[in-house]
């Protein structure tokens, strides 16, 4: 069984960080893609940062220059690192696995990744 469990989320002023980690286990597939989505209250599900199977690393405009995607394959954890933190970063973090190699394929195929972690909260007051 799959699970994903990130940790790291809290409360921080603008202009701070916060490290997101995203713990994996039961992962048995041979390839996979992964990434943080977030979500604010009446927004739609946004896709933040995203890393392939072949290592290829992208991110949301929004947060580009200010986060930063890593996996440690040796602890089966994906990282998400925030600095530079803003108001509008404020939503629910959620990491996202897929057995698909690019999870950016997975979104034009207009489908959710296959195994999600619970969420994070994330606020960043003014």
């Amino acid at each position: 069984q799959v699970q994903l469990v990130e940790s790291g989320g809290g409360s921080v002023q603008a202009g701070g960080s916060l490290r997101l980690s995203c713990a994996v286990s039961g992962y048995t597939y041979s390839s996979y893609c992964m990434g943080w989505f977030r979500q604010a209250p009446g927004q739609a599900r946004e896709g933040v940062a995203f890393i392939d199977d072949d290592g290829t690393i992208s991110y949301a405009e929004s947060v580009k220059g200010r986060f930063t995607i890593s996996l440690d394959n040796a602890k089966n954890t994906l990282y998400l690192q925030m600095n530079s933190l803003k108001p509008d970063d404020t939503a629910m973090y959620y990491c996202a696995a897929d057995p698909r190699p690019s999870m950016t394929t997975v979104q034009a195929l207009g489908v959710s990744p296959l195994f999600w972690g619970q969420g994070t909260q994330v606020t960043v007051s003014s």
